[in-house]
């Protein structure tokens, strides 16, 4: 970055950087609009997005390298919402059973609202935005269960909590995997409260079975934060 005499930023080189980043969002945003407009699946054009954020189509490569560049930050930034929607839902607050559910629920439910997001988002196997994003969310949960494991006291071998990291991340993948399946249906069926009850609970049975093959037998009626408070108070002298 260009320098004062002084050694200060260039004031022109910050306003241009921050114009740069600005015009960027606009085409992004304008990208996201004209996927929202059309049906799930549709084909956009650089065209489209450009007459949307009013800009001419040649300036729309000033700020990506080329269409795949485009395409890889549009599904970033359509996931950041996603994101953000599901990261703060992930906590101990509430039983197991309300934790999973509301995880769930806000990802059908984002889903059912940005059908045509969503079948953008999902695109893309193996790296990329849509791997970074469930890393992020399978590193959140499993934080929460490892956590969880610690304050409990349960008796883990090293082997098992090895495999927290996997189990965890192929669990979050199933959640994801059954819903998408679910989206891409010709037509939703079982209603998506019904899908959540049904997914919720075979998140249930697994993270129940596994508890009670290290001897701890969870509550779905027990809160999780009452659990925690109840052990510590045990542990107390």
């Amino acid at each position: 970055m260009a320098t004062s005499g002084e050694g200060r930023p260039d004031g022109r080189q910050a306003r241009w950087d921050r114009h740069n980043k600005q015009r960027r969002q606009q085409i992004l945003d304008a990208a996201i609009a004209v996927i929202e407009d059309g049906e799930p699946g549709a084909e956009f054009h650089v065209q489209q997005i450009a007459e949307r954020a009013g800009l001419n189509r040649t300036v729309v490569y000033r700020h990506f390298a080329d269409r795949s560049d485009l395409d890889r930050a549009v599904q970033a930034e359509i996931l950041d919402g996603l994101w953000a929607a599901l990261l703060p839902e992930i906590g101990l607050d509430g039983t197991i059973p309300e934790i999973v559910e509301r995880i769930v629920a806000t990802y059908v439910g984002w889903a059912v609202a940005h059908p045509a997001l969503h079948r953008v988002a999902e695109q893309g196997e193996g790296t990329g935005p849509l791997q970074e994003g469930l890393t992020q969310i399978a590193g959140q949960v499993c934080e929460v269960i490892t956590t969880a494991v610690e304050m409990l006291g349960l008796d883990m071998g090293d082997d098992e909590r090895a495999a927290i990291d996997p189990l965890v991340f192929g669990l979050v993948g199933a959640v994801f995997g059954a819903v998408r399946r679910w989206m891409a249906r010709p037509e939703r069926v079982p209603a998506a409260p019904k899908l959540v009850e049904l997914v919720t609970g075979s998140v249930w049975y697994i993270l129940a079975g596994h508890a009670r093959a290290l001897g701890f037998e969870l509550d779905p009626h027990q809160r999780v934060e009452d659990l925690v408070a109840a052990t510590r108070a045990q542990a107390t002298p």
